[in-house]
């Protein structure tokens, strides 16, 4: 006997935003929901889910759905799997959508509208928004909106979704009944294949008696790719650009990450003033003060780095970089199609992981997965700015160069380094390695990004940190204060009161393996609990110092003078090694069992990268004493 599946969801009508890889679908969602969308998960899996609501002219609320980009029904990838489940209505937790917007390129509708007529055949309602008719126009693209509707049997609405009212005629559409009922009836547990063959004679008939099958226009983004993909241009240029990127990290930052640091100082100097001594003012100004403020200050550099990544991937610049790295990629076993869930990386890991799905080869997504966590994601850039800042001087190099950028984006490079290290040992030692694989990879046409798409990409980002801050952060924080303020030192203590504390017993523990890496017991206690999060070792350090510290004055200092006089310079090299290669992030570990199916790739990748990260601080510090910095 079968068993029915029940999925419970949101009430109210659904609506699902459909459409091939850079058609603009994302932008129209932003245009409709704006800042009312939530960002998490499909069940079960790590693909990203974008949800929305809007409210129509006529009061009608909907929900809306951003599913991952596809090219068609017959998913040959994870995330197109979810796109596919959700329109046949079988994804865990949602119903079926009552109306598809099928958003379709106008600029190259000879692949777009094989995916209209796949989703036509679901019987679903049904609407084809005509996205970048701007651009299809200025490439001389006349399309005619009631003549392809006609052909597809479908309603099309052209819109321009990175313009204010370029929406305006399909949200008007919303609150005809019409379009909210299927134009045939279809059977949703059935997947009937009539061919992808049959697909594209149909829509190349479709264009021939549109007078649209024979138009190649050379675009702008033609003549710009003669320069961006040159073969000698294009890497310098893409050099150039992430240098500058990782220079603007600390150039742009100063300003306000003085202003939250003086106010964070103001705030714990005001609570120390007027609370009395006691466990309480230890908790508010040592604990949670010192420990979340001690994070915040770096908010702008993580806000800077994702502003560079959202700019590129929105351009259209992030594919080309793709072909252009692709030979390297190549001589470490990997396509250029790791190029991009590797840069997404930067920013998190966990998301690059979750990139990693598009790649359809499994050895080289498996491969991506186990390197995602070298790349140097922001979670570092609270480490990495402490250190640099605490003993890199500011000054320039040849007038041109600032040395902290040059320090930062030489970590970055070592990274980088490791990452295609480890690829190229696994190429050397897997026979699926030395595999040709070329890439394909569609090149969509430039766009400037737009102000409204980079406002919303930055605000999720910053609310993701600042929740990070709020609870992870701030509870590890209260955790350690514990740690660190119990069992109270002795009236006759010779000793700071925190060396008498468990964290301090602990710390003193652990130094004894990070000791010959030149790690003091300070150190070793704050990678605890930056197990849970990199950035929170630095929030960790600020709350051992400041309970470490013998008077109120001497709290009050901030943290970069007070590690620069108490470590040496070969402890800062040896710490930098090991925060490139220690997978200090246990949320990373969780999403590659998720991604994985099982514990084998975590335990894997934990041992692989915490021997990378103990030789490299070894070496590192050795070669330091070595050289008379110890």
């Amino acid at each position: 006997m079968n068993q029915a599946v029940i999925h419970v969801h949101p009430a109210g009508p659904l609506l699902a935003l459909v459409g091939n890889p850079n058609c603009g679908k994302t932008a129209l969602f932003n245009r409709l929901t704006g800042s009312r969308q939530k960002v998490a998960n499909y069940a079960g899996v790590t693909v990203e889910r974008k949800e929305g609501r809007f409210t129509t002219p006529a009061g009608k609320t909907i929900r809306i759905l951003d599913l991952p980009g596809a090219y068609s029904l017959y998913p040959r990838s994870p995330d197109e799997r979810v796109t596919c489940d959700v329109l046949f209505g079988r994804a865990e937790g949602e119903k079926r959508p009552d109306l598809v917007v099928c958003v379709v390129d106008a600029t190259n509708l000879r692949r777009n509208l094989r995916l209209a007529l796949a989703i036509k055949r679901l019987g679903l309602p049904c609407v084809v928004a005509l996205n970048m008719n701007d651009l299809a126009k200025e490439r001389g693209i006349r399309i005619d909106a009631d003549a392809l509707s006609a052909e597809l049997g479908l309603p099309v609405v052209s819109t321009v979704a990175i313009e204010r009212d370029g929406v305006d005629s399909l949200v008007e559409r919303f609150d005809d009944k019409a379009i909210w009922r299927a134009a045939s009836p279809a059977n949703p547990a059935e997947e009937t294949r009539p061919g992808e063959q049959g697909d594209h004679i149909a829509v190349r008939q479709i264009l021939q008696r549109l007078g649209l099958d024979d138009i190649i226009p050379h675009t702008p983004s033609d003549r710009i790719d003669r320069i961006v993909l040159h073969p000698v241009i294009g890497p310098v240029l893409l050099a150039l650009i992430l240098f500058l990127m990782f220079k603007a990290v600390f150039a742009w930052a100063t300003v306000p990450m003085d202003l939250i640091e003086a106010s964070t100082g103001a705030l714990g100097k005001l609570a120390s003033e007027h609370l009395a001594d006691g466990w309480f003012k230890s908790l508010l100004v040592d604990g949670i003060i010192a420990g979340a403020g001690g994070v915040l200050v770096f908010l702008p550099q993580i806000l800077i780095l994702f502003f560079f990544i959202l700019a590129l991937e929105e351009s259209g610049y992030l594919p080309r970089a793709a072909f252009l790295l692709d030979r390297l990629m190549g001589w470490v076993g990997l396509s250029g199609r790791s190029f991009i869930p590797l840069l997404s990386s930067f920013a998190c890991a966990i998301p690059g992981i979750m990139a990693a799905r598009t790649i359809a080869n499994p050895r080289d997504r498996l491969v991506t997965i186990m390197i995602a966590p070298l790349m140097t994601c922001s979670a570092r850039l609270p480490v990495y700015a402490l250190l640099v800042g605490a003993f890199i001087p500011e000054q320039e190099i040849a007038g041109l160069f600032e040395l902290q950028g040059l320090v930062l984006f030489a970590l970055y490079l070592a990274g980088i380094a490791g990452a295609m290290a480890v690829a190229w040992v696994l190429k050397r030692f897997t026979a699926a390695g030395r595999q040709v694989r070329p890439l394909m990879m569609e090149l969509p046409s430039y766009h400037l990004p737009t102000a409204r798409n980079l406002a919303i990409g930055l605000w999720q980002r910053a609310a993701i940190f600042l929740k990070r801050v709020g609870t992870i952060i701030m509870a590890l924080s209260i955790a350690l204060w514990f740690l660190a303020s119990y069992p109270a030192a002795p009236e006759d203590a010779e000793l700071s009161a925190i060396e008498y504390s468990y964290a301090g017993k602990m710390g003193k523990a652990l130094a004894t393996v990070f000791e010959p890496i030149g790690f003091n017991w300070q150190i070793s206690v704050a990678l605890v609990p930056g197990l849970a999060a990199r950035e929170v070792a630095v929030s960790a350090l600020s709350t051992v110092y400041a309970l470490s510290a013998e008077d109120d004055d001497e709290k009050a200092e901030a943290l970069k003078p007070l590690i620069s006089e108490n470590w040496s310079l070969a402890t800062a090299l040896s710490l930098l090694a090991w925060f490139i290669f220690a997978p200090q992030c246990l949320a990373t570990l969780a999403a590659v069992k998720r991604e994985t199916g099982g514990w084998t790739m975590p335990l894997i990748m934990a041992a692989y990268l915490f021997g990378l990260a103990y030789a490299a601080a070894f070496v590192t510090f050795r070669v330091a004493v070595a050289m008379g910095l110890g």
